[in-house]
């Protein structure tokens, strides 16, 4: 069933850009524009986003709405507008394996003399331009006015938090180690990846079903925790896989200095000698393979890497106690459940 959703979600995002085209002459506006935009949006993905807006409309719905599938597109979106935007806050070279999108708009850009602006520049614009697309997209469905206005509002709150987590994350990276506290790091967690990955899709979906408000609060509440669940495992695969696995630099995260789970529990659990090891690397302009692998060590003799994984342990069984409680469609339930344990391994 899940393969079955993932596939028209897919023919949907392939279909996409020629409907925008079709309707604001995009490729007339750019071409170049409208080749980017598709290019980016159809690229391979886990689809997590609509994936689950499907699931959540799907497990309270009567029958299905035409349009389902293209509204779902915009969760798509929204997560490409914020991956574009997110990609140049972090000076990323690499996305899904490939050049980020402002990698390539420099590239581009080379063919010049004396341009005075960047791609990083052009891809705030396509990244805004992407997230208007979103919207459009959304309105697709044919459901009730009066749900469908509910869910839309739900769409801006996602994105509305998100940009917020955003920003306390890049502040958060101006404190020192010292003063974080693990409330500070959950708190990120929850407004930018729990919230517009996991909490937002479902409740969205669910208002749009006509799901009853307590409904919609246990799945605002499991999908605030699968996330927890969801960003420690990205955080323990930023630090301990290889680029070719994930898709992106593994060094990013050190680049950025990010106060995650991980370097929380490492820097409050480590000896002197690794606590100044670790402030040494955040504090580098220029961080090196030499400097992972002694944070990996770190990680791992600290004891931060068993914590993690405790924390992802306890983060899926407190999401598995609010789910059995939801009056969602027990195959959908199902679906969840499975879905969930194949995403984060366990």
């Amino acid at each position: 069933m899940l393969l079955e959703i993932k596939n028209k979600i897919e023919s949907e995002l392939a279909r996409y850009p020629d409907s925008v085209d079709k309707a604001y002459g995009l490729k007339g506006i750019s071409p170049l524009l409208y080749a980017q935009i598709k290019d980016f949006i159809r690229a391979p993905g886990k689809r997590v986003r609509p994936l689950l807006f499907c699931i959540g409309y799907l497990g309270f719905a009567r029958k299905t709405a035409k349009g389902l599938y293209q509204s779902a597109v915009s969760i798509e979106l929204l997560h490409d507008f914020m991956l574009i935007h997110d990609d140049i806050i972090d000076k990323s070279a690499l996305r899904r394996g490939k050049p980020s999108m402002h990698t390539r708009l420099n590239t581009y850009l080379t063919r010049y003399k004396g341009v005075k602006f960047s791609g990083e520049d052009l891809s705030i614009v396509i990244g805004d331009v992407i997230y208007a697309m979103a919207l459009h997209a959304f309105l697709s469905i044919k459901e009730d006015a009066r749900r469908k206005e509910m869910a839309l509002k739900k769409l801006i709150e996602a994105a509305f938090y998100t940009g917020s987590g955003e920003f306390i994350e890049l502040l958060l990276g101006a404190k020192s180690l010292e003063k974080v506290k693990k409330e500070d790091v959950y708190k990120i967690y929850d407004l930018k990846t729990a919230n517009y990955t996991f909490a937002s899709p479902l409740v969205i979906g669910a208002t749009l079903a006509g799901a009853g408000k307590k409904d919609v609060a246990l799945l605002a509440e499991y999908g605030k925790y699968l996330g927890r669940a969801f960003q420690i495992k990205d955080d323990i695969q930023g630090i301990f896989e290889e680029e070719h696995q994930t898709g992106k630099s593994n060094l990013a995260d050190l680049k950025e200095a990010k106060k995650t789970i991980l370097i929380w529990q490492a820097f409050r659990n480590a000896d002197s000698k690794d606590r100044r090891a670790i402030k040494g690397i955040f504090m580098k302009k220029i961080v090196k393979r030499t400097d992972l692998i002694k944070i990996r060590g770190i990680i791992s003799r600290s004891g931060a890497f068993e914590f993690a994984k405790k924390e992802i342990r306890k983060f899926l069984h407190d999401a598995d106690e609010l789910l059995e409680k939801c009056a969602i469609k027990s195959t959908y339930k199902k679906s969840l459940r499975k879905f969930s344990y194949k995403l984060l391994n366990v």
